[in-house]
């Protein structure tokens, strides 16, 4: 009888521990806040961010020159050799002008694209319209990039037979094939922030604008634009940061063209610590990028 009453009070004590967790969840927000992010932020922080930083110490390190091994002692030596050879600050420049590049062509065919969906399309084929944007997504970015390959190729590219009546030959291998290219892989990635800021545009704007006497150039530069301008900011980083990255377009249609991600990509097995220097630079480069957007507060209503 005596364990009958203790196995009773111990489940009235564990019912009582539940309740008082449930009501403490309840009443407090941040609790409740850190259970739902603390898990995927700490498996960020664990598998993500800790194999990052262990990457890029190692360009703090330098390479044994007989048996190639990593010499795990610290030297600024690979800092030193990046930031003063020209030819590295050439491939940095170049990279920053080609994201750059690949970024202004995305906001130039996708805001019209997008407020095409949103403002001008029937609500019965925005849906459509917009499986079509994701749906290139869904295909091998190799696949897409090969396909771009025979687009563009000097001679016998589909860019080069439809320029040939012009008198015009195609871009061939090079920066212009990988700017392009790049282009199309990322449009969509620039088409839909753009698309969700202008669906959350009252109509009504517009309108009060055309009843106002404004052309529609004007109310697209001081109604559409400062609105939907943080979605555009947003489609920039992921345009951006993903150009700046890039490695497998420059070589198949780049030619001899040299970004930062194939250099990476040429001394990852043969000299670890100064593949994982250079790939400070992007880095670095997307720091800054999000550095000043922040204090420009592009991103405050998002």
């Amino acid at each position: 009888m005596a364990s009958i009453t203790d196995v009773d009070r111990t489940d009235r004590a564990h019912r009582s521990v539940r309740r008082r967790l449930s009501a403490h969840l309840f009443r407090s927000d941040r609790t409740r806040l850190a259970g739902l992010v603390g898990p995927p932020v700490a498996w960020m922080a664990v598998i993500y961010f800790a194999a990052v930083f262990s990457l890029l110490s190692t360009a703090f390190f330098s390479v044994d020159e007989f048996t190639n091994a990593v010499v795990r002692t610290f030297t600024t030596a690979n800092l030193v050799d990046v930031f003063t050879e020209p030819a590295y600050l050439r491939a940095t420049l170049l990279t920053v002008g080609i994201a750059a590049s690949v970024t202004v062509l995305c906001i130039v065919i996708g805001l019209p694209m997008a407020f095409f969906m949103a403002k001008v399309a029937r609500r019965r084929s925005r849906g459509l319209l917009l499986a079509l944007v994701i749906t290139p997504l869904w295909a091998s970015y190799l696949v897409k990039v090969y396909a771009w390959q025979a687009m563009v190729q000097p001679g016998r590219g589909v860019i080069a037979w439809m320029l040939q009546p012009f008198g015009l030959d195609g871009p061939g291998f090079g920066r212009v094939a990988i700017v392009l290219t790049l282009t199309y892989l990322w449009l969509p990635y620039m088409i839909l922030p753009v698309f969700a800021g202008l669906e959350r545009l009252p109509d009504s704007l517009l309108d009060a604008s055309g009843d106002l006497g404004a052309r529609p150039w004007r109310t697209f530069r001081s109604v559409v634009l400062p609105l939907v301008y943080p979605s555009i900011i947003a489609g920039t980083i992921f345009t951006f940061s993903l150009s700046l990255g890039d490695y497998i377009t420059a070589q198949i249609v780049g030619g001899k063209v040299q970004m930062l991600g194939n250099i990476v990509y040429q001394n990852y097995a043969a000299n670890l610590p100064f593949a994982a220097t250079i790939a400070l630079i992007p880095i670095a480069i997307m720091l800054v990028y999000l550095a000043v957007i922040r204090r420009s507060g592009a991103l405050d209503n998002l």
